[in-house]
């Protein structure tokens, strides 16, 4: 298991999309934020049914960045209850979760030591 995650954000318009998008990787609190959309939310609020076209921001970050990043997105949404749901990131490819670790200014894990060819491994 990484200590990195994917958090979930949907937004009312591509413009406040971009913005909030923008913010959070200018801040260094995400490494990038994918814009999807638009995507068709069916919820219930305030007791009536929804059918509504939405943005959905996919944000790239790490699991000590998130009070921040769901923080600075209740800020700046328009939404009196925004989505902000943060998944885990299990494992991925070592070099993107280094990349993605820099570009919020962590430092990346140090690698485990590679065997040099023709060498044997200890027990």
């Amino acid at each position: 298991m990484t200590d990195k995650v994917v958090v979930l954000v949907t937004c009312g318009s591509n413009e406040e999309a971009e913005r909030i998008a923008r913010a959070l990787v200018e801040a260094r609190l995400a490494a990038c934020v994918n814009i999807f959309g638009p995507v068709r939310s069916i919820y219930r609020w305030e007791g009536k049914l929804n059918d509504d076209q939405e943005v959905l921001l996919l944000i790239k970050t790490s699991r000590s960045l998130f009070d921040q990043v769901r923080h600075a997105v209740e800020k700046a949404h328009s939404y009196e209850v925004p989505e902000v749901i943060c998944l885990p990131i299990i494992d991925g490819a070592p070099n993107y979760l280094d990349w993605l670790a820099d570009s919020v200014g962590e430092s990346p894990q140090p690698a485990a030591p590679t065997p040099k060819p023709g060498s044997k491994r200890g027990k």
